[in-house]
């Protein structure tokens, strides 16, 4: 089971603090079944140091015991925007063309609009465009037709596994419950900032893997 989204790499966002607890995040993922990880540290302020984490992907392989890492990126839209869409080349999952791509958590129905270009231009440039957690999204908990469009657009979903336990904001579970109805993810992941987190992708994965969602 690969594990899409975590922020697993030490001292570089607000993840794991420093190696110690990246090998301790590494372990839990072990025990709830995940085989290969995707490092995807915050790409957005006030975290952003491209070169620090790739210094700390690096750190983290060297000390893993050659369980199988890859670099990539939580790219949010804004820091991309900022950033210009030809820096996707450097952000999506390295050696794949996956490109995980966090939207705002309060954004209504016509910002979603804008995200709409952003999302055909990564798609023009060759990038599988993957949307982060859209149960936490405002425009998604009101209107599940909004994640729907992201499908029908080629998007994938990915759920955050502590939907499971509510969610980061409290209110994720019912969302979540709605689009795994509507088999609308194709991915649950971690986004482990802690060693906890790997307790609820293993809930999360118990209850819901054959309920639509699919795990590489």
């Amino acid at each position: 089971m690969r594990d899409i989204h975590c922020h697993i790499l030490p001292g570089v966002d607000d993840g794991a603090a420093d190696l110690d607890e990246s090998l301790a995040m590494l372990e839990a993922a072990k025990r709830a079944g995940v085989t290969r990880i995707v490092c995807t540290p915050h790409c957005r302020d006030p975290y952003f140091d491209y070169d620090k984490m790739w210094d700390a992907f690096e750190l983290l392989r060297d000390n893993a015991d050659g369980f199988p890492l890859q670099m990539g990126f939580e790219v949010n839209h804004r820091k991309l925007v900022e950033l210009g869409i030809d820096a996707a080349e450097h952000l999506h999952f390295d050696g794949t063309n996956e490109f995980l791509l966090e939207l705002s958590t309060h954004a209504d129905a016509y910002a979603f609009r804008e995200y709409e270009n952003t999302i055909y231009d990564l798609q023009c440039l060759g990038y599988q465009v993957i949307i982060a957690h859209p149960e936490r999204y405002r425009a998604v908990q009101k209107d599940v037709s909004v994640a729907e469009r992201l499908v029908d657009m080629g998007c994938k979903l990915q759920a955050s596994a502590d939907f499971i336990a509510g969610g980061r904001f409290g209110r994720e579970k019912k969302p979540a419950q709605r689009l795994f109805d509507q088999n609308l993810y194709s991915y649950i992941a971690s986004d482990a900032h802690n060693v906890g987190h790997y307790d609820c992708l293993a809930k999360a994965c118990a209850k819901f893997s054959v309920r639509g969602a699919h795990f590489r």
